[in-house]
């Protein structure tokens, strides 16, 4: 089956079969941490986006040692490695398309240390993030990234693509708590940048160049990361109003108030109407808007604030308001508020998971853009997320879309949004990275000179393009 996404050129490797190839890896690191069977291979093919095609082998790595040896291996021989953390990326980031080998990292899912003491622990790229949070938690101090699937994400990945969350608004995405990385170079080379100092003006910033890269530019293979001491108390309210425009009126009149919610997440119409079918008529108080507000700190702070907070809803005009007071309540809503994707998917229709960010200000009139795009495509679109930061998932919800006519109109539909975020100052990703479902739209997202400094960065660092080739930095 070919797709726009495929690299159409020959492999680089016409030399090497697969099963040559799978025992010169196991003479390197073993045979037990190599696998070509057909159940491993398919589950390697894919993520959790559309796009499928299969590794020649599939390599698990258990040691920095590993990664160096089999990368070594391949850049002397022009072999494509593709890097894979848990798999659950929304853009066909770790997704295969020019065979090779896809190194997993998932058996290396150790905390090598937790070291409250210096607000740091070290971990390996397998580790799962909620297991990071909840060793964290145990010893009183939080690591506060939380992407929506925490807890079947690793950090591996989330640095691969810069993750975010709920909680960035307050807390930043993951780079602002990447202090140190191991990262092993496609020559085998071990790079090591950073550690466990939280200040360190060294050099260029290799973390950050690293943080985001997507697998394109070298292998994580230890991460170490800043805690901060775990908040002593937080609070909810979620709010219901007539129209998602009051709703937005209501995020910049909390910000304005001089508050800074740990998170801030607005729902529109749509959403909510599948979320009441889903989970009931009577969850959700009758509106066509939804706000969440999260405030943390220490007790008294949080329950003076958030009684601050619930009167100004109520002048902003929410018709309905529900305190959560304490972390049981706050669990609660923030189920409901995750149940939201599934909400989504149980309509039948595929969810296109876009992640566009705009500028804060801009919210209303991102929406209003969906609704026009909506009833001239008649593309049903649901938009939720992250109010605070304008990072707003943008789903358009398509039936029949493995009818090639149907996924035209809704590439097209696809292509008109991207184009209206970026000639209004915004994003086309701003947590799952751009992978291959963005390819088409990355050289006018970064622009001409910024696109040649990718390339050039990416040159220096792959002069052979193994590394996750067929992505959106490709060599001619």
């Amino acid at each position: 089956m070919h797709e726009w996404w495929l690299v159409h050129r020959m492999p680089f490797y016409l030399s090497m079969n697969p099963s040559s190839l799978s025992e010169s890896i196991a003479a390197l690191i073993g045979r037990d941490k190599v696998a070509s069977s057909a159940d491993v291979i398919a589950a390697h093919s894919v993520d959790k986006w559309s796009a499928s095609h299969p590794p020649d082998l599939v390599v698990f790595a258990e040691s920095t040692a590993d990664v160096s040896a089999v990368l070594r291996f391949a850049n002397e021989r022009k072999i494509p490695v593709t890097t894979r953390g848990a798999g659950y990326g929304y853009v066909g980031g770790c997704v295969p398309v020019e065979g090779g080998i896809v190194l997993s990292t998932v058996r290396m899912n150790n905390i090598l240390g937790m070291h409250p003491e210096d607000g740091v622990a070290i971990v390996q790229p397998g580790v799962i993030t909620k297991d990071l949070q909840d060793a964290a938690h145990a010893v009183g101090w939080e690591y506060p990234p939380d992407p929506a699937s925490l807890k079947d994400c690793s950090i591996g990945g989330n640095v691969a693509t810069n993750a975010g969350g709920p909680r960035c608004l307050k807390y930043g995405v993951t780079r602002s708590y990447i202090l140190g990385l191991e990262v092993v170079l496609a020559s085998g080379e071990v790079l090591r940048t950073g550690g466990r100092l939280h200040k360190n003006k060294t050099g260029f910033d290799l973390l950050g160049l690293f943080t985001g890269s997507e697998g394109m530019l070298g292998v994580v293979t230890e991460i170490t990361v800043r805690l901060i001491p775990k908040p002593a108390s937080r609070a909810m309210l979620a709010a219901i109003f007539p129209e998602f425009e009051m709703a937005a009126a209501a995020v910049q009149a909390i910000l304005q108030a001089g508050h800074l919610p740990s998170a801030l997440e607005i729902t529109d119409s749509f959403t909510l109407a599948a979320a009441r079918k889903k989970l009931g008529a009577d969850v959700f108080p009758p509106g066509n808007a939804h706000l969440i507000v999260e405030v943390d700190g220490r007790p008294a702070a949080v329950a003076a604030e958030i009684g601050e907070l619930q009167r100004l809803l109520g002048e902003v005009g929410a018709t309905f308001i529900e305190c959560a007071p304490d972390e049981a309540s706050c669990e609660r809503i923030w189920k409901l508020r995750r149940e939201f994707s599934f909400s989504l998917r149980d309509t039948g229709l595929t969810k296109l998971n876009e992640d566009i960010v705009v500028p804060r200000s801009m919210l209303v009139e991102l929406v209003a853009f969906a609704r026009q795009l909506e009833q001239e495509t008649a593309i049903p679109i649901a938009c939720f997320g992250h109010a605070g930061d304008g990072n707003i998932h943008t789903n358009l919800m398509v039936r029949d879309y493995e009818d090639p006519e149907v996924r035209a109109h809704a590439d097209a539909a696809l292509d008109r949004l991207f184009s209206w975020v970026l000639d209004h100052g915004g994003a086309i990703t701003g947590e799952h990275g751009v992978g291959l479902a963005k390819r088409p739209w990355i050289r006018r997202a970064l622009g001409e000179v910024s696109y040649a400094s990718h390339q050039a960065v990416k040159s220096a660092l792959d002069p052979n393009g193994i590394l996750n080739p067929g992505k959106f930095l490709t060599f001619p």
